[in-house]
């Protein structure tokens, strides 16, 4: 039940939409309607408003970070993975937008740098690392998500590198297209409007 509760916490927190309530409270309409259609930091820069995508991102990954402080709080230290992982599924899937949310990556950041934060790190300098040399934002999700359940794994234990794997598994599978125009080289560069 514990588990449980602090998933389905997570889950109601992570299913805000803080890229769509900002681009219409400033006047950018339905983000959705915009570049890949993501609720996401990475398409919000596609608006042009470069502050705008910072709050996303900061928000976004605050989802899963908060739910983590939240559920050690209230319930207990082996919870925080499961209201993590809440938050990722909730921005992923949230029940508001019919199920059809982001991508999960800064939230799932957020929620790596609280639960267990040298991963979290790790998983962060992977991604900036590939951003700078590749400059395709999902290029370096993906790399990030590969790298960080084996780094949750040396530096913590079993059972949270397995959820890590999870959620890894679950954020790359939501980058599908995102690989195909990879493959294809037709995947936009960072800050670039996608036509």
């Amino acid at each position: 039940m514990i588990y449980g509760g602090a998933l389905l916490f997570g889950y109601l927190l992570g299913s805000i939409p803080f890229g769509l309530v900002l681009c219409k409270i400033f006047g950018y309409g339905d983000i959705r309607k915009i570049g890949s259609g993501n609720i996401g930091a990475t398409n919000v820069l596609r608006t042009g408003n470069k502050l705008l995508a910072f709050l996303t991102l900061v928000l976004d990954s605050g989802k899963g970070a908060i739910a983590v402080v939240i559920a050690l709080v209230f319930f207990n230290v082996d919870a925080t993975m499961f209201a993590g992982l809440g938050a990722i599924v909730g921005h992923c899937f949230p029940v508001w937008l019919k199920f059809k949310g982001g991508k999960g990556v800064a939230t799932t950041l957020g929620t790596l740098l609280a639960a267990v934060p040298v991963a979290g790190v790790i998983a962060c300098l992977t991604w900036i690392c590939s951003a700078l040399i590749a400059r395709i934002s999902s290029l370096a999700a993906i790399s990030a998500m590969i790298v960080v359940p084996f780094a949750t794994y040396w530096f913590y234990s079993t059972q949270a590198a397995l959820i890590v794997l999870g959620i890894s598994v679950l954020v790359i599978l939501k980058h599908h297209e995102n690989i195909r125009r990879i493959l294809k080289g037709e995947e936009p560069k960072i800050g670039k409007k996608k036509k």
